[in-house]
């Protein structure tokens, strides 16, 4: 375990970039002083931002660029017109040369999976990487996967996410062996496509000492906390992930409408102020926020692009956990116990949400 967590910051991704990725970074190193930031983007935007902040100042280094990746650049693109120079390429190429232990980056999601991939290249025995977040739920919380890196793959796909999804549920919630649970449509045996009801028999044969199978989990299954780890291909994640923050922000103006409704309403708000604070506080993304790309040979944790400073912070406690707990060995031990790697899957179609 490294005495300083390094972590690099694509100070221009995101909605609105520094302003944001500054004084969050600040608010992780107070809760994590031994922190040390490379911070990747245009000087004179960073330094603004930095004399705010003496002690994330004092904890930084500065590599300028003034060239960023656009959230409307589609990987391609960003890949022809910014490689080796924005800002979230050499973020992520400081991770490669070692400069760096992670990345955390609120930039284009499917530049992030392109750059992250071509520069880092995949781990052993995986052929594409995932999208990995955090899902809170009824009985806490649950490491969710695959959220839109890739589309469709076949039954090895799957149990390499299963496995991927564990190493970083044990880092997260100190478990020693996480529930791992495949998103279908069904429990029964009998239902869902032919490659996911192979990936239940590949993990039931298996019976990895690392994770424990449960079987099939449906859409209710996520926010039930079905198990420590939920895994679906990106397809079918991503949809469960959109609709899950559209669910969330419709409940809340529904709350917000139906306590200012009446004066009856605004005095029963007044008495459970606290009750409502809490619920808000658990249905806002950016208490969560921090998605890790799974699969690539070096630590990567995409952000929110219009999280504030508080989501931004949670982004970098997540990459901080990541490598203090070396994700990346225990991805490693858990995918080739034997040092040989596992058949690797077809390769997919790439996500560009």
């Amino acid at each position: 375990m490294p005495q300083k967590v390094r972590i690099a910051l694509d100070a221009m991704g995101g909605d609105v970039g520094a302003s944001v990725v500054i004084p969050g970074a600040a608010i992780a190193l107070s809760r994590h002083p031994e922190t040390e930031f490379l911070l990747v983007g245009d000087r004179a935007q960073i330094e603004a931002q930095l004399a705010k902040h003496p002690a994330m100042k004092a904890a930084s280094q500065v590599i300028h660029t003034d060239v960023a990746v656009s959230n409307k650049d589609k990987p391609s693109q960003a890949l022809r017109r910014t490689r080796r120079t924005s800002s979230m390429w050499l973020a992520i190429d400081a991770v490669k040369k070692g400069e760096a232990d992670v990345v955390v980056s609120a930039g284009n999601t499917g530049a992030l999976m392109a750059m992250g991939r071509l520069n880092l290249h995949t781990l052993p025995g995986i052929d594409r990487p995932a999208i990995a977040g955090v899902w809170p739920t009824l009985r806490g919380d649950s490491v969710v996967l695959d959220l839109g890196a890739t589309i469709g793959g076949d039954a090895h796909h799957l149990v390499a996410l299963a496995v991927m999804g564990s190493a970083m549920a044990s880092v997260l919630f100190d478990l020693e062996r996480p529930t791992v649970g495949l998103l279908n449509i069904g429990v029964e045996e009998v239902k869902g496509r032919e490659e996911i009801r192979e990936a239940a028999g590949l993990l039931r044969a298996m019976n990895l000492p690392q994770l424990e199978y449960i079987g099939f989990v449906e859409g209710d299954g996520i926010g039930k906390g079905a198990a420590d780890v939920i895994v679906a291909e990106g397809f079918s994640g991503n949809i469960a992930l959109k609709a899950t923050e559209g669910a969330a922000r419709q409940i809340t103006e529904f709350l917000r409408g139906a306590m200012s409704r009446t004066w009856r309403a605004r005095i029963g708000y007044l008495f459970a102020k606290n009750a409502f604070k809490a619920l808000r506080d658990k249905l806002d993304p950016s208490k969560s926020n921090g998605s890790v790309v799974l699969g690539l040979n070096g630590i990567v944790v995409k952000s929110h692009g219009g999280t504030d400073a508080e989501g931004f912070a949670y982004a970098v406690d997540v990459g901080y956990e990541m490598v203090r707990y070396d994700l990346l060995n225990k991805i490693n031990q858990m995918l080739n116990p034997d040092g040989s790697a596992p058949p690797s899957a077809p390769t997919a179609q790439e996500a560009v949400s």
